[in-house]
C-alpha cells in the first residue's frame, strides 16, 4: 500500500466563481506614451466603479524592447470582496493588445499573447525602425508583410491603420489615437463620451488629444476612410520650373534640359539641388558638366534603348559622391532651421516655446586634420608630437548645447567654411576617389551595359562620418575589387548586384564575404 503524504485542510469555499477580468497589454516604446494610455485605461475602469491595476515591465533602451503596461480590471463582488488581479499578461488569456508599433505588434504574436479565439489587437502599422535596421549601409528595413499575415491568422479581431499619422495631422501623439481606436472596438462596456471625459482629466493638451482620439474613433469605425495622400519627393514627381531667378542657376537648369535626355531631367534637378546647397553654383556647374559628359558615353553606348539607366543612375550617385560628410556639413546640420523646425514639430512643442537639444559629438582629429589646407594638414601629420598633442585635446565626446551661445556660434563658424572646402584635404581624396569609381564604370559600359549601371550603384555604400566612413569605405572597396576581377564575364552584372546586395544587409562582411569566396573560385 502507498502512503498518502498529502497535506489536507479544512478549507471552505470563498463563494460562487465570478466572472474573469478583461486583460489588456499595451506594448510602447518610449515617448510614445504609453505610461498615459495605461493611466487612461486604467482611470476608465475605476470612473466606472470597477477594481483596475496596472504594471510595467520597460524594455531596453533604443528598440530592442519596448515597454509591456498590463492592466487587468473587474467589477468589485458583490459581498465588496477585492478581485485578486494578475501582474503580467499570459499567453492565450489576454482580451486586448495595444502595439504602438507595426513590428511591436509582431512580436506581440510571437509572445503567444494574441490568440484567435480572444484577442482584439490595436495596431498602428507605421514604423519606426530599430537600431539593427538603421546601421545597415543600405535598405535593411524588416518585412511589415509577415507581420501582415500574421495578424490575420492570429487575432480574433484586428484595428490596424497608421494612427501615428492621425495624431500628427491633429498635434498631439499616438497614445490619444490608440485610445481612440480601443474606443471603437467596443473591447471595453465603456460609452464613448467616458473616454473623452478621462482625457479632459488630463489638462494638458487636451483639445488635441481629444480631436486625434475623434480621428481615430472615426477611422477605426470605417476603415474605408482614407485619409487625404500628401505629395511625395520622388524623382517621378518632379517638374523642373521653367525658370531660376538666379541667372547662373537658371544657365544650369536649361542645360538639362538641352544636353540631357528627358528620362534623367527629374534625378539631375534634384542632385544639382543637393550638390549646390552643398558647397555653391560652380560645385553644381562641375556636377552638370560630369553628367553631361557621363550621358554622351551613354548615348554611343546605346543608352537609348535602355531609357538611358546608366545617365539616371549616375545623376543620383554623382550628386552623393560630391555630397560628403564633413565637419562643415555636420556643423550645419546641427543649426538648420528646418532641422529645429522637425523637432519642435516631433516634439510637439509650440512656436512660442524655447526648445533646447543637446548633441553627443565626438570629432576625431582625423577629421580636423582633413578639413585643413593641404600642406597644412600634411605637415601637421608628419609632426608626430604635435599630431598627438592635439589629438589628446580634440579626440574626445562632448555634450553639445546647440542652442547656447557658445555652441550655436562654433557651429556656425564651422558651418560657414565651405568656402575653404576645396582647399582641404579631405576634398581632394574625395575627388580623386569620385573620379576612380566613375572611370571603372566608364571602361565597361560599351562592353557590359548592365555591369556598368552596377558600379554606379555600388556609391551607396559610402556615406557617414568618421569610423562610420571609414567602414563604409572598406566595404566599397572590397566590392569593386571583387567586381572588377570578374569584369569579362557575360554574368558579371549578376554577380555585382549580389556582392551589393549582400554588403547593403550585412553589417559584419560574413554574408559578404561568402560571395566573395565564391567569385574567387569562378574566376
Amino acid at each position: 500500500m502507498l502512503k498518502d503524504d498529502t497535506v489536507k485542510l479544512d478549507l471552505k469555499p470563498v463563494g460562487p466563481a465570478t466572472e474573469r477580468p478583461i486583460s489588456i497589454a499595451i506594448v510602447a516604446m518610449g515617448g510614445q506614451g504609453g505610461g498615459v494610455l495605461t493611466d487612461w485605461v486604467v482611470a476608465l475602469g475605476e470612473e466606472h466603479g470597477w477594481v483596475a491595476q496596472s504594471t510595467s515591465v520597460p524594455g531596453v533602451a533604443q528598440r530592442t524592447g519596448a515597454t509591456i503596461y498590463y492592466v487587468e480590471m473587474m467589477q468589485m463582488g458583490e459581498d465588496g470582496r477585492y478581485p485578486i488581479l494578475a501582474q503580467m499578461p499570459t499567453p492565450g488569456d489576454v482580451d486586448v493588445v495595444i502595439a504602438s508599433e507595426y513590428m511591436e505588434a509582431g512580436r506581440s504574436i510571437l509572445r503567444g499573447i494574441v490568440t484567435p479565439d480572444r484577442t482584439t489587437l490595436i495596431a498602428s502599422n507605421h514604423r519606426a525602425l530599430a537600431i539593427t535596421e538603421k546601421m545597415a549601409p543600405g535598405e535593411s528595413v524588416a518585412d511589415s508583410g509577415a507581420v501582415t499575415d500574421a495578424v490575420h491568422v492570429a487575432a480574433h479581431h484586428e484595428i490596424i491603420f497608421d494612427m501615428n499619422a492621425v495624431a500628427v495631422e491633429n498635434g498631439s501623439v499616438i497614445s490619444a489615437a490608440l485610445f481612440g481606436a480601443l474606443a471603437a472596438s467596443g473591447a471595453l462596456p465603456f460609452a464613448r463620451e467616458t473616454y473623452r471625459k478621462v482625457i479632459r482629466f488630463g489638462g494638458k493638451g487636451v483639445e488635441a488629444s481629444i480631436a486625434t482620439f475623434d480621428a481615430a474613433f472615426d477611422r477605426a469605425l470605417h476603415p474605408e476612410l482614407k485619409p487625404a495622400t500628401t505629395a511625395t519627393d520622388s524623382a517621378t514627381d518632379i517638374v523642373l520650373p521653367e525658370h531660376l531667378q538666379n541667372p547662373r542657376a537658371n544657365a544650369l537648369l536649361q542645360q538639362i534640359r538641352t544636353s540631357l535626355a528627358p528620362p534623367a531631367h527629374a534625378m539631375t534637378f534634384l542632385g544639382l539641388k543637393k550638390v549646390v546647397d552643398f558647397q555653391d553654383i560652380r560645385y553644381g556647374s562641375e556636377y552638370i558638366d560630369l553628367l553631361i559628359d557621363l550621358h554622351q558615353r551613354d548615348i554611343v553606348a546605346g543608352g537609348e534603348g535602355q531609357n538611358f539607366a546608366f545617365t539616371v543612375q549616375a545623376a543620383k550617385y554623382l550628386a552623393n559622391a560630391m555630397v560628403y560628410d564633413d565637419m562643415i556639413r555636420v556643423a550645419r546640420s546641427k543649426i538648420r532651421s528646418a532641422r529645429r523646425e522637425r523637432i519642435r514639430k516631433e516634439l510637439g512643442v509650440d512656436a512660442e516655446k524655447i526648445i533646447q537639444t543637446t548633441e553627443y559629438m565626438h570629432p576625431r582629429m582625423e577629421e580636423f586634420v582633413s578639413a585643413l589646407p593641404v600642406g597644412l594638414a600634411r605637415w601637421i601629420s608628419r609632426h608626430h608630437k604635435l599630431y598627438a598633442w592635439a589629438d589628446r585635446r580634440i579626440n574626445k565626446g562632448r555634450k553639445v548645447k546647440t542652442y547656447s551661445l557658445r555652441w550655436f556660434s562654433i557651429l556656425y563658424l564651422l558651418g560657414s567654411l565651405r568656402f575653404t572646402r576645396r582647399m582641404s584635404l579631405r576634398y581632394q581624396a574625395e575627388m580623386r576617389h569620385r573620379d576612380d569609381w566613375l572611370a571603372a564604370a566608364s571602361r565597361t559600359l560599351t562592353s557590359n551595359y548592365a555591369l556598368a549601371v552596377e558600379i554606379l550603384k555600388f556609391r551607396r555604400l559610402i556615406k557617414g562620418y568618421s569610423d562610420t566612413h571609414e567602414r563604409s569605405l572598406s566595404k566599397f572597396d572590397k566590392v569593386m575589387r571583387s567586381t572588377l576581377q570578374i569584369a569579362d564575364r557575360e554574368d558579371a552584372a549578376m554577380w555585382a548586384g549580389l556582392l551589393l546586395t549582400s554588403a547593403v544587409k550585412d553589417s559584419s562582411h560574413e554574408s559578404l564575404d561568402g560571395v566573395v569566396k565564391t567569385i574567387e573560385t569562378i574566376r
